[in-house]
């Protein structure tokens, strides 16, 4: 009787914000906002990147490929939130569910294995300079990307599968706003112990793996460049390493927060601040990063104005 009973789950709702109903107009407001403005930098970013020869560099190929990792990724989650927060039946199918998830994941994953490219360039630049031309050329650059996406790709592919090949029968009310791990996989009637400890090792690698790739670099670059005779030369190292620093500190600080906890003592409204931080306001902040406070950015961009807008320069 309890078979007849159980009803498969063909879609799930949303209850992200359902705590926050007298708010929703105004979060939709702030986050549309902030979506656009998100959007207007890294077109900005990877436009400038293309018409400027002067940034034709493996850097700068490494951080418009950044760029265009993060406008996917949040194309992929923030519409659909932004139409859930107006919206009284804030649902998604059970097959738009793994896809959104499977992309997320993709993307995401994909940009763990970017940094560790990134790091791998600044190890070129300022440990083998002489050899950079030679050791990061176009082959390798596309190599690098390649194999990020790769293993983006088959890690998506893995945990998706894992996820949504799981039954559920039960409750379709999703305490998140978007198919994130933790949140659907709550929601199966039933799942075995060693699927979760296999999903959760599998997250873990996915962070620990690309993160010793950079460390190893950043030791490597630290010692090099205590080795540099004036305090200039170190200064100017560093100053080329910092952004992607920055950038490492905040994406793995915030990835392993959420999925490198077995089981979340956390409620559903801190786990989703934290979702929000990661999806909307750490995309935004990347790209600004690296490019506001980098010189040769800046004068490429303000050379592009001026071609653009027919002014003379100063």
């Amino acid at each position: 009787m309890e078979q007849v009973n159980e009803t498969v789950v063909t879609e799930f709702v949303f209850l992200g914000f359902s705590s926050l109903a007298g708010l929703q107009w105004l979060l939709f407001v702030v986050f549309l906002l902030l979506y656009l403005f998100t959007l207007c930098t890294n077109a900005i970013i990877m436009s400038t990147i293309v018409l400027d020869r002067a940034l034709h560099t493996p850097m700068y190929f490494f951080l418009a490929v950044l760029s265009c990792f993060e406008t996917c990724y949040t194309f992929v989650i923030v519409p659909k939130m932004l139409v859930d927060l107006l919206a009284q039946k804030k649902t998604i199918s059970f097959l738009g569910c793994g896809i959104q998830m499977f992309t997320f994941l993709f993307l995401g994953c994909s940009h763990s294995f970017l940094l560790a490219a990134m790091g791998y360039d600044r190890y070129v630049a300022i440990c083998n300079p002489l050899r950079y031309t030679v050791l990061m050329g176009h082959g390798m650059c596309a190599g690098l990307v390649a194999a990020a996406c790769t293993c983006g790709f088959t890690a998506a592919q893995v945990i998706t599968s894992l996820v949504f090949h799981l039954p559920f029968h039960s409750s379709n009310q999703l305490h998140h706003f978007f198919c994130d791990i933790s949140p659907v996989l709550k929601l199966a009637s039933h799942h075995t112990h060693f699927t979760q400890i296999f999903i959760f090792m599998l997250c873990a690698l996915v962070l620990i793996i690309p993160l010793l790739l950079i460390l190893v670099s950043y030791i490597h670059i630290i010692s090099a460049i205590f080795q540099f005779p004036s305090t200039l030369g170190r200064y100017k190292a560093f100053s080329t390493c910092a952004s992607h620093l920055i950038i490492v500190t905040v994406h793995y600080g915030c990835a392993s927060f959420i999925y490198l906890r077995p089981k979340s003592n956390y409620s559903s409204s801190q786990n989703g601040l934290i979702a929000v931080s990661y999806t909307i306001i750490t995309p935004l902040f990347n790209p600004v990063i690296y490019s506001l406070r980098n010189k040769e950015f800046r004068s490429a961009l303000h050379r592009i104005m001026r071609r653009t807008i027919s002014l003379p320069p100063h």
